[in-house]
């Protein structure tokens, strides 16, 4: 049942609700009002860790990523690769050659690593069966095709008649000879092989060859890229990326990673005020002022302008003029 006084109440403050709302000036207010609210309150006060750590479990590792949203990923990708600002723009113009400095000194000076990088990889099996199938091609490759032997024909057939004298003599084959001493020898050449590589890397060689090749490369413009990336082949590679995600995303490994990371930052930042994880997100009382306040005022007065807020705002009010305690009040019972 409608009273005509209530009625008359609701259209008045829906009315007052426009005009306010409608209105700059009210809305940087309010934002201020709540933004030095919110940024006095500290993480533990408003969210626990258990709460933020079930909203990304629940919305990140738990939920499938849509088809359309990894079909965007693979767009973007594309179009960052074919704009034509690739074509105008070189390498040193995005990456400041002073950073490229630091990170050549740096690298070079992790003498330590490198040898350890580099001690691991000339003793590996894999390692030691390449070098030993190039030095035996190499020795192949000579007896047969030297300069000697295609200059001085006669020499070429000297060689190869020592090499049957030796086989015979032997009673063995030479390449199985060859291969036999590199595989029983392969310790000491892969030892050889770590010296030659550690006085090739050293600090100071190391670092110029990263000087060197930044000279090479700064001048080339980021176009240079569709060499090695199939622009075409991007929903397929992204789509890859996507079945990997998929799957780690599920695995106790990640989500035992998440949960203790979000709770060592939990532990860190709970009694923290949002003023201060704001300022770490860059936002401040500048950036509510003059950003978003500019970004969602425009989204508020269409708001006011379309009748949500009113259409929602009269749901609430007829709630509360209509009930009991308020028709007591207003003598309507």
């Amino acid at each position: 049942m409608c009273h005509a006084m209530i009625e008359q109440l609701i259209e008045a403050q829906l009315a007052f609700i426009d005009q306010e709302t409608s209105q700059s000036e009210t809305i940087h207010a309010e934002f201020i009002h709540f933004y030095h609210w919110f940024r006095k309150q500290t993480l533990q006060d408003i969210w626990s860790f258990e709460q933020i750590n079930h909203l990304i479990q629940k919305q990140i590792l738990q939920t499938s990523t849509s088809t359309f949203l990894i079909e965007q990923i693979a767009e973007h990708i594309r179009f960052a690769l074919i704009h034509p600002a690739n074509d105008n723009t070189q390498i040193e113009d995005i990456i400041p050659v002073t950073t490229v400095d630091k990170m050549a000194l740096y690298i070079a000076s992790k003498s330590d690593h490198r040898k350890a990088l580099i001690k691991r990889i000339v003793h590996n099996p894999s390692f030691s069966n390449m070098l030993t199938q190039l030095i035996h091609h190499s020795i192949q490759d000579y007896i047969d095709n030297s300069v000697m032997n295609k200059k001085v024909p006669s020499v070429g057939r000297f060689m190869k008649m020592g090499k049957s004298v030796l086989e015979s003599i032997t009673d063995t084959n030479l390449d199985d000879t060859v291969k036999h001493y590199l595989q029983k020898n392969i310790a000491k050449i892969s030892q050889l092989s770590e010296q030659v590589l550690n006085q090739q890397f050293d600090d100071n060689k190391l670092y110029h060859f990263q000087a060197n090749l930044w000279h090479k490369i700064k001048k080339v413009p980021p176009s240079s890229l569709r060499h090695y990336i199939e622009v075409n082949d991007l929903p397929k590679t992204v789509g890859l990326g996507h079945e990997i995600w998929e799957h780690i995303r599920q695995t106790d490994y990640l989500q035992k990673q998440v949960h203790d990371g979000v709770y060592a930052w939990y532990v860190r930042n709970q009694e923290r005020s949002f003023d201060l994880l704001l300022r770490d997100l860059n936002i401040d009382e500048a950036l509510i002022q003059n950003e978003l306040q500019t970004l969602l005022e425009p989204l508020l007065q269409k708001m006011v302008a379309s009748e949500q807020l009113r259409t929602r705002a009269r749901i609430y009010l007829e709630k509360f003029y209509y009930s009991d305690e308020t028709l007591k009040i207003l003598n309507l019972m």
